[in-house]
């Protein structure tokens, strides 16, 4: 992963357990929040589990680090078979990995990869560089060369929010200037009020790179009130982002489907638990979508 995280921690940790492979298992599942993205994957998670016959034991951590190790300790005292984590910051991860590995419960990881993967079980990650870069993409190709300007709304500071960011603005050509950036926190009233003070200092404002399409709903009524034509890119490529694709109130979304990171989780998890020879690292496919591409974007969350 390109923007691969720097955590040096114990080597081969549940290493011990991976080496006798069981019929059945109970994962714990820490969740990092309760977004739409966060909601889908729990209950990828959740299908997948029941689908392979195993128990789930599920705990929220409301983006908030401490709470994530405790929900890591909690599920330690059940004596989980491993535990996959949704982290809220890439900073609690050496504590959470180390109070684990100490357990010899070993950790699996959604979304992001440490660099030192001797440290977890393994990981189902997505390329979060690469979908600020696609994004990036979108507003070079549009620009055409052009001088324009870029405002950036991101999630909650840390973890994917910070990534998705770096991903975009690092891969802006240098005709496109970002003059303002400021978290949403993941709430679409939140963004709207940003959004609302960032065309106000920048009424000329070209282009928006916002780090979720329910952020990015209110920020397009912002806007939009402000009688604004601002070009907004996104991420997730959820039912409502390709509504917000389909009339106009976006440009482009990156599809990450959340369902498709759950069950490749527990599906990994399982396997990584038996020993069998699999990618210790994997990666969640995405992709651009715009309006032409609409017919071919994948389902985001599991139908009930």
């Amino acid at each position: 992963m390109a923007a691969a995280l720097a955590i040096t921690l114990c080597a081969g940790c549940g290493a011990d357990r991976a080496a006798s492979a069981k019929s059945t298992y109970a994962l714990g599942f820490v969740n990092g929040a309760s977004t739409e993205f966060h909601t889908c994957l729990q209950k990828a998670v959740e299908g997948e589990a029941t689908r392979r016959g195993v128990r789930v034991i599920t705990a929220n951590s409301k983006q908030d680090p401490k709470a994530e190790l405790s929900n890591i300790e909690n599920l330690i005292a059940q004596n989980v078979d491993a535990v996959i984590v949704q982290t809220v910051s890439t900073d609690a991860l050496k504590a959470d990995i180390a109070k684990a590995g100490a357990a010899k419960i070993p950790i699996f990881l959604t979304s992001v990869a440490p660099a030192d993967t001797g440290s977890i079980l393994g990981a189902v990650a997505v390329d979060l560089n690469q979908v600020g870069l696609l994004d990036a993409s979108w507003v070079s190709n549009d620009a055409v060369g052009a001088p324009g300007t870029a405002a950036v709304i991101a999630g909650a500071p840390g973890a994917a929010s910070d990534l998705l960011v770096k991903g975009f603005t690092d891969n802006l050509p240098k005709n496109i200037k970002v003059v303002a950036s400021k978290p949403g926190m993941f709430n679409r009233a939140k963004a709207k009020a940003v959004a609302a003070a960032m065309i106000k200092e920048h009424p000329d404002l070209g282009y928006a790179f916002v780090a979720n399409e329910d952020m990015a709903v209110g920020a397009s009524e912002a806007f939009r009130s402000a009688g604004k034509g601002v070009k907004i890119v996104t991420v997730n490529g959820t039912d409502t982002g390709l509504a917000g694709i389909e009339d106009g109130r976006f440009a482009a979304t990156v599809s990450n489907p959340a369902s498709r990171l759950g069950q490749q989780a527990v599906e990994n998890t399982i396997s990584l638990l038996n020993s069998e020879p699999i990618d210790k690292i994997d990666y969640v496919a995405i992709d651009l979508i715009t309006k032409i591409d609409l017919a071919q974007a994948p389902s985001y969350c599991l139908i009930d």
